[in-house]
């Protein structure tokens, strides 16, 4: 039978050509189910304009690789990957990526 978390999704189709960033949260590690000081990752905020301003989540692991913006920031997330998963009877998608960078840096 095949797993839900076995789909393949085409992250750029689905995130549209355009990506808002417009906060960073910091990820922690839970032990024994109890979340602890140390941070494992940054939770990358954004918002998709093509999709309705949709706000979606984008975990990369480590350190934190840019600041929360003034407002807003266009990025590009490099390796992106999102995954669907099934709780409490409705589909989820979660989305990962191992980089990100401004879009349009200003000099």
């Amino acid at each position: 039978m095949l797993n839900i978390r076995d789909l393949k999704i085409d992250a750029n189709a689905t995130f549209g050509s355009k990506t808002l960033l417009v906060d960073v949260v910091p990820v922690c590690k839970y032990k024994n189910n109890q979340r602890t000081d140390k941070i494992v990752a940054y939770r990358y905020v954004t918002v998709l304009p093509e999709k309705s301003f949709e706000k979606t989540g984008v975990r990369i692991d480590g350190p934190q690789l840019i600041d929360t913006p003034d407002g807003f920031a266009e990025v590009t997330f490099h390796g992106l990957e999102l995954a669907a998963y099934e709780s409490g009877g409705k589909v989820n998608i979660i989305a990962r990526a191992t980089g990100i960078s401004l879009a349009n840096p200003k000099h």
